[in-house]
C-alpha cells in the first residue's frame, strides 16, 4: 500500500505502523498484537526495504495498560529488536492505551523511560493519550423510568447499553456506578427491547424510586462516537460542567436527527 500510493503522498512525512508482537491488553478483541492481527507490519526485511520512504513509525501495543513495569519491559524489547530501524527514523509514535493518569502511576519513571528512548535514537516521541485524557471526565446522567421485580428489583433507566454505551456489551463489562454500597440491590437496566440491555447489578443505601437520577461514571470512552439510534431511542444531550459549577448545554437531539440519520 505504501509503494502503491507513495507518489501521491511523498511530499508528506509518512509513518508506518509496525506490529512488534508484544502487547498489553485485558481483552483479546482489543489486543493490537493478537494472533493473526492485521494491524502493523511484522516482517523486518519488508520494513528495511522501504525505510527511505518513511520518516517515522508507530508502535501501538497497549490497551488500558496501567502496568508501568510491563510498558517499560515491552519498550526495551522494541528498542532492542528494532534498533537498526529506529536509528534511521525522525519520530516514533507509541500510540494510546497507556493509563499514565491513573492514581499512583509512576509518572516520573514513565517520562524518564520516554526520554530515554528519545535520546537513544534521537527521535521525537509521540503519544496518543485518548484514554488518559477522557478517563473519569464524563458521566451518563440517567433517570429511572420504572422499577420491576423478577427475583431481584430491576430499575429501568432512560438510556441503553446498546444505543449509548455499546462497549459494555462488546466487552461484557458492567458500567461504573459508585459508591456501590448499601443493603438495597438492584439491576440497572436499559430501556431498549434487547433482553440483555443491562448496565449491571449495584447496591444502594436507600430504595430507588421512579424519577431518581442514576449517574454512570467514566462514560467518555467510545460512547459519543459509537452511540446509535437503536429502537429510535434519543441520544443523550451533551453538556459541559465548568469549574465554577455552571453547566453549558453543547448539543441536544430530537426526532429530526433520528430521521436524518436513517439510511
Amino acid at each position: 500500500q505504501l509503494k502503491r500510493f507513495y507518489k501521491k503522498v511523498k511530499s508528506l512525512k509518512i509513518g508506518l505502523r509496525i506490529n512488534p508482537k508484544v502487547s498489553y491488553s485485558n481483552y483479546d478483541l482489543a489486543d493490537p498484537a493478537r494472533k493473526f492481527s492485521r494491524l502493523g507490519v511484522i516482517d523486518k526485511k519488508s520494513i528495511s526495504s522501504i525505510i527511505d520512504l518513511i520518516s517515522g513509525a508507530m508502535f501501538h501495543f497497549n490497551c488500558e495498560n496501567d502496568n508501568f513495569l510491563n510498558f517499560s519491559s515491552n519498550l526495551d524489547y522494541i528498542s532492542n529488536q528494532y534498533k537498526d530501524i529506529l536509528e534511521k527514523l525522525e519520530w516514533v509514535s507509541l500510540g494510546g492505551g497507556i493509563y499514565f493518569t491513573k492514581e499512583n502511576y509512576p509518572v516520573d519513571d514513565f517520562w524518564k523511560k520516554i526520554k530515554e528512548l528519545s535520546k537513544k535514537f534521537n527521535v521525537q516521541v509521540y503519544l496518543e493519550p485518548g484514554e488518559a485524557v477522557i478517563t473519569n471526565t464524563t458521566e451518563l446522567v440517567t433517570k429511572i423510568l420504572d422499577i420491576v421485580h423478577n427475583e431481584i428489583d430491576i430499575a429501568i433507566v432512560d438510556a441503553s447499553t446498546e444505543a449509548h454505551m455499546l462497549d459494555l456489551l462488546i466487552y461484557r463489562t458492567p458500567a461504573k456506578i459508585y459508591p456501590n454500597k448499601g443493603k438495597y440491590k438492584y439491576i440497572i437496566a436499559g430501556r431498549s427491547c434487547l433482553a440483555g440491555d443491562v448496565f449491571g447489578i449495584y447496591n444502594f443505601d436507600k430504595k430507588l424510586k421512579v424519577g431518581m437520577t442514576i449517574r454512570i461514571q467514566d462514560a467518555g470512552g467510545y460512547t459519543i462516537v459509537k452511540k446509535n439510534w437503536f429502537n429510535g431511542l434519543n441520544m443523550p444531550s451533551i453538556a459541559v460542567k465548568k469549574l465554577d459549577g455552571t453547566i453549558k448545554l453543547i448539543k441536544s437531539f430530537n426526532y429530526k436527527d433520528y430521521l436524518n440519520n436513517l439510511s
